[in-house]
């Protein structure tokens, strides 16, 4: 059987835009004389819906849009995935789709409610697995989380049951998995670990196909592939780009070489260019704006926006105050040549005088944290000036590190529409950093060499107030990736009062972080909907 995988890069919600490149694909499929193409998880809707399930008219809308297509499948089969009514409620299901007619459905059984995902609050799980036959093959249908339980490479069960030994058990020939898993570092090395290990251990081939995109703060990376029953990998499309390719499951494969082996901070540079590409895309914006500060941050945030959108779709806005030294406005001026941006420079020193003038009995500066908050304040007002007027999205440039700390400003640098590095901890983005200047030196190297400084007082620096960010971002990441208990960070061989101290300004500083932009993910565990923090509490570490 000829079994081609489709990865795509749909829309949420655009039914129309999504059926179009759903018909695509399997004019793609016909041309290669495919027996039959597997789409990605809810692909007719996007990944994620949300409570876009919660509207009537819109699964009214999806319904029809399945119609046109089963009519379009013709003799190609379509394995694809949609939201499905029944009299029970509501379900995440694979549908083929043949000769016009919608023939079977699977449901999904496994429903993930832990990081980012919160599918019981709009599906059912499948009461019960069974084999598809297609053409004279017992296929077994899954959907995303159904392959994700295998006991014996976790060495535990999320849940009761496992559908893929069900569908082994069954006599299923073949594991298809339609699949939205979203990306984060180290990923893709699991996933595929996790794949190769099961379709050895079940002696069954698996085709995988997962979305591609970015949709809100989630990645997807694509990457999907067919193994075979002995666990060799026979077909890899590509990372962060729609593809298409065919798995023939007559011919015998021996094993392909992983043609993209070990991640590396590539990886994160290419998931934070597709996040920020179909973020604005996808929200009607073609151009975007930075304010240039000379720091390393908002260097590493414009190559990314230019690498995303083209140079002529990005402005550079550099806005120094008094206490700006001479090398970061030198800084950010190279860096906007060495992009070939548009680059404007606005001084912020007589707004800032007059703030002084009017707050100071003396008219002079108490040097004090509304006077260094007002200058970030003052570059984010003008920022979104420039936005409201010119129709481009502000791109904030506030690092993991930071935002953890709250060592940034509420409607000041977390003014904008998208905060592209909001799950970079500090080390990757020097790391970053250093990979943009691979070929060539495009983030002038005084960037890279100097002190991290907000430069909101003379002679500033980010080590007056946090810890050296090597340290500190271990310290983040057990804590908020981790989920480890403070006795255990201590025993890493840090300081319990220096562990306690991070902890708690974490904690102290989640009302800024729920009025930030949408921060992409590219970690095990991002703020926002992946750590679901009360504001207003109580709970104190010791």
């Amino acid at each position: 059987m000829f079994i081609a995988l489709a990865q795509i890069n749909p829309v949420v919600g655009d039914l129309d835009y999504n059926t179009g490149k759903i018909f695509e694909y399997i004019n793609k499929a016909r041309a290669a004389q495919s027996d039959l193409v597997i789409f990605p998880e809810l692909t007719l809707t996007g990944y994620p819906p949300q409570d876009l399930l919660l509207n009537k008219q819109f699964l009214d809308a999806v319904e029809i849009k399945l119609q046109e297509i089963s009519r379009f499948a013709g003799d190609t089969g379509i394995i694809l995935g949609a939201p499905m009514r029944s009299p029970n409620g509501l379900y995440n299901a694979a549908t083929l789709l043949y000769r016009g007619k919608l023939q079977e459905m699977r449901y999904k059984s496994l429903l993930p409610v832990y990081d980012i995902f919160d599918e019981k609050r709009y599906f059912n799980p499948a009461k019960e697995r069974s084999c598809l036959v297609y053409k004279g093959k017992k296929l077994g249908v899954t959907v995303c989380e159904d392959i994700w339980n295998d006991k014996d490479y976790w060495n535990r069960q999320r849940y009761d049951i496992d559908p893929v030994e069900e569908l082994v058990q069954q006599g299923a020939e073949i594991i298809i998995n339609l699949s939205a898993s979203p990306y984060h570092y180290g990923k893709y090395a699991l996933r595929t670990d996790m794949l190769n290990k099961v379709a050895s251990k079940h002696k069954v081939d698996m085709v995988y196909v997962n979305q591609v995109g970015g949709n809100d703060h989630l990645i997807f990376d694509g990457s999907s592939v067919a193994v075979n029953k002995m666990g060799k990998l026979c077909l890899q499309l590509n990372k962060f780009a729609e593809d298409f390719a065919v798995f023939d499951t007559c011919r015998t494969c021996k094993g392909v070489l992983d043609k993209y082996g070990r991640e590396d901070i590539s990886w994160v540079y290419e998931a934070l260019l597709l996040g920020t590409r179909d973020y604005l895309h996808k929200n009607g914006f073609s151009r975007a704006l930075v304010g240039l500060s000379g720091g390393i941050d908002s260097s590493v945030t414009a190559v990314l926006a230019v690498a995303a959108l083209g140079r002529e779709n990005v402005l550079g806005v550099s806005m120094p105050s008094r206490y700006s030294s001479q090398g970061s406005r030198d800084d950010a001026r190279l860096l906007a040549e060495n992009l070939g941006i548009e680059y404007r420079f606005l001084t912020i020193e007589n707004i800032f005088k007059a703030y002084i003038e009017l707050f100071n009995p003396e008219g002079h500066p108490i040097m004090d944290l509304a006077e260094e908050n007002i200058q970030a304040r003052i570059r984010g007002n003008i920022l979104m000036f420039i936005s409201n007027r010119e129709g481009q999205m502000v791109l904030t440039t506030g690092n993991k590190s930071e935002m953890a700390m709250g060592y940034s400003t509420i409607y000041g640098d977390m003014a904008g529409g998208l905060n592209v590095l909001a799950d970079v901890p500090k080390v990757m983005v020097y790391r970053l950093a250093e990979y943009i200047n691979r070929g060539k030196e495009i983030i002038p190297r005084s960037v890279i060499y100097k002190p991290p400084s907000a430069e909101l007082r003379p002679d500033q620096s980010d080590e007056d107030s946090l810890p050296p960010y090597r340290v500190l971002d271990q310290i983040l990441k057990a804590y908020i990736e981790d989920i480890k208990p403070i006795d255990e960070i201590v025993a890493m061989g840090h300081c319990r009062e220096l562990v306690l101290d991070i902890a708690r300004r974490v904690d102290a500083a989640e009302y800024k972080r729920q009025q930030a932009p949408t921060g992409l993910r590219v970690t095990s565990r991002a703020f926002g909907p992946g750590r679901r923090m009360p504001i207003a509490q109580r709970w104190r570490l010791e």
